[in-house]
C-alpha cells in the first residue's frame, strides 16, 4: 500500500482548483467535485450510522456501500475509469428486496425522525438523492459509469 498522507494540507486548492487523480486540475465547483464532495457527505453519514445500535448484518451490508461509495468516488476521481460492476447493483436490490419482504406495506409516506438511527437514515436517504442528481447532471457533460448511476438510483 502506498504511503498515506503525510499532511492534512497541500496549498495546491488555493486559487479555487483541485487535483484529480490522472494530474487534471480542474475548479472546485465542477459538478465532478459536487459529485465527490456528496458521495463523501454520504458516506459519512452512513458512518454515524454504523456508530448506532445496530445488527451485524445490518452493519456488514453499510460497510459494504461504504466501500462501494469509495469505488464511485475513485470513479469520479479518474475520469474514464470504472470499478463498479452490476454485482455491486445486483447485491444492492436483493438485500433490498429481502428488507421489503420482513416490512408491512407501506401505506403512506414516513415522516423523516422517530429515533437518531431513524432520522440518520432519512438524512442519507436524501443525500443519496443529491448524489443522484450531481451523477446525471456530470454525465450530461461527462461520462460516468452507468453502473454506478443505477446503483445510486
Amino acid at each position: 500500500m502506498a504511503n498515506r498522507l503525510t499532511k492534512i494540507y497541500t496549498k495546491t486548492g488555493d486559487d479555487g482548483k483541485t487535483g484529480l487523480g490522472d494530474g487534471t486540475r480542474i475548479e472546485k465547483f465542477n459538478s465532478r467535485i459536487e459529485g465527490l464532495g456528496s458521495i463523501d457527505e454520504l458516506n459519512s453519514v452512513i458512518g454515524i450510522i454504523i456508530s448506532e445500535d445496530i445488527s451485524a448484518k445490518e452493519y456488514e451490508w453499510l460497510e459494504k456501500i461504504q466501500h462501494d461509495l469509495f469505488d464511485i468516488g475513485g470513479e469520479l476521481s479518474i475520469p474514464n475509469y470504472t470499478k463498479l460492476t452490476i454485482l455491486k447493483v445486483e447485491f444492492l436490490e436483493s438485500n433490498i428486496d429481502k428488507m421489503n419482504k420482513e416490512l408491512p406495506p407501506l401505506k403512506e409516506f414516513i415522516l423523516p425522525g422517530g429515533s437518531r438511527i431513524s432520522a440518520y437514515t432519512h438524512l442519507a436517504r436524501t443525500i443519496c438523492r443529491r448524489v443522484e442528481r450531481n451523477l446525471f447532471k456530470l454525465n450530461k457533460r461527462d461520462k460516468v459509469n452507468e453502473v454506478s448511476l443505477k446503483y445510486i438510483n
